[in-house]
């Protein structure tokens, strides 16, 4: 059940991370994926500054906010 939540919040996330950065779309599958890697990167940044996400609402801000990341980073680095 756990990598069933994982992809359902990763494409949540994803989606998310595609309607806040506004641009081209990437697609379901790039949106699961960059959501699921973008918790990942998300869970790394908010252990940083001593955060944890302990529900499924946190999991899926902490998704969105490592996908919005990755969008930063892939746009800076095609330019």
């Amino acid at each position: 059940m756990g990598i069933l939540w994982s992809i359902l919040i990763g494409g949540v996330a994803g989606w998310l991370a595609g309607q806040i950065m506004k641009g081209q779309g990437y697609g379901l599958g790039i949106n699961i994926i960059l959501g699921i890697v973008g918790g990942l990167v998300g869970g790394w940044v908010f252990s940083l500054f001593g955060l944890a996400t302990t529900n499924i609402l946190g999991q899926l801000i902490c998704a969105t906010v490592g996908a919005v990341l990755l969008i930063v980073l892939a746009r800076a680095l095609r330019k």
